[in-house]
């Protein structure tokens, strides 16, 4: 008998951290009877008059969102980092710890309760993506910020606390944990090969268009090599570039456009509003020049079968390492064959 990626289990090497990923593509044969999660209100209002994000709402703290008619951003009421925390640090022996100070903003993508980003037009991503840009270069002028990070968390089953389509901003004084271990892998190849690793990766898969989702002139979005969420994306800007004040107008309008084509090819796989968390990686921010960072944006989707069941991170995974069934390769072909058009506008 002679191996098979597509049948065997195997383990694949994540470049961006340096860690392993278990594949098991055999167990997508077990029979599911494990939770089945509750579908979500699919239809809501343009506008909710209970909503604490909507346009004229005031929110929980007591603050009146302006009537706001492109993206809005605000200082995040319940913030886990503050601006103003004291320095503090704890140094007795194997108990260690330091004061964090930081800076939560909200971004809400659009006036309409209703909209997600697959359901805007390319002109209103256009707006959200100027939008992380002025938050990018206010928040970088506070010399004490050492990163910047833009993330979405999208869906009930993602945690997300309120339904009108927003995403967020956490600038803190340290390079948290994952763009950690990524500034490492980065630096560790441009200093033996005088490249990016982004780039160099990007060649190879467009040399094989197995995992390969969707592309642009700009952009390439794809089901990375070494996934483990069972539709993860990794999304790259072909020209290597270090952080999001870097794109051009033309990149501006792609990277629009393909977040619009991806968010929709999730849609319609399961024909549901596709939950994940998705976050930009670039590089630390007053920390002097990074040329080995390449900017990049991951999508971790949770649904494993259907729009119902899941992917559960516990057992093995929290206890030993990332596994999953569906082969990188499986999850690029069915989310390329899905159509560019939302389900819900057929």
């Amino acid at each position: 008998m002679s191996f098979n990626f597509e049948e065997h289990p195997h383990k694949r090497l994540n470049i961006l951290t340096g860690e392993w990923v278990l594949v098991s593509p055999h167990r997508t044969k077990r029979p599911w009877q494990g939770k089945v999660e509750d579908l979500p209100n699919a239809i809501r209002p343009s506008y909710d008059e209970k909503c604490y994000l909507c346009p004229g709402n005031k929110r929980s703290e007591g603050a009146v969102n302006p009537v706001y008619t492109k993206p809005f951003a605000f200082t995040n009421d319940f913030s886990a980092l503050l601006d103003d925390t004291p320095k503090g640090n704890l140094d007795d022996n194997l108990l260690q710890a330091k004061s964090e100070k930081g800076i939560c903003r909200v971004i809400c993508f659009s006036p309409r309760h209703d909209l997600t980003l697959p359901q805007m037009s390319n002109e209103e991503i256009v707006d959200v993506i100027s939008l992380w840009q002025d938050e990018f270069s206010e928040l970088s002028k506070n010399e004490w910020i050492k990163y910047i990070q833009i993330f979405e968390n999208k869906g009930e089953i993602m945690g997300c606390s309120n339904p009108h389509p927003h995403g967020q901003i956490w600038a803190q004084s340290t390079v948290p944990v994952e763009p950690e271990k990524e500034g490492k892998q980065f630096l560790d190849y441009y200093k033996k090969n005088g490249q990016s690793l982004l780039s160099a990766y990007l060649t190879q898969e467009i040399e094989r268009k197995e995992r390969i989702v969707v592309e642009n002139e700009h952009f390439i979005a794809l089901v990375p090599f070494w996934a483990v969420w069972p539709y993860e994306i990794l999304l790259v800007n072909k020209r290597h570039v270090t952080n999001i004040l870097d794109f051009s107008e033309d990149e501006k309008n792609a990277l629009a456009d393909i977040l619009k084509k991806l968010t929709t090819k999730y849609d319609n796989l399961f024909e549901t509003s596709f939950p994940y968390s998705a976050g930009m990686h670039q590089a630390p921010v007053n920390s002097g020049d990074h040329p080995e960072w390449h900017w990049h944006m991951h999508f971790y989707p949770p649904l494993l079968r259907s729009a119902t069941v899941k992917k559960f991170m516990v057992g093995y995974e929290m206890l030993a390492n990332p596994q999953r069934d569906i082969t990188a390769e499986q999850a690029a072909k069915m989310l390329r064959e899905l159509s560019e058009i939302h389900y819900l506008e057929k």
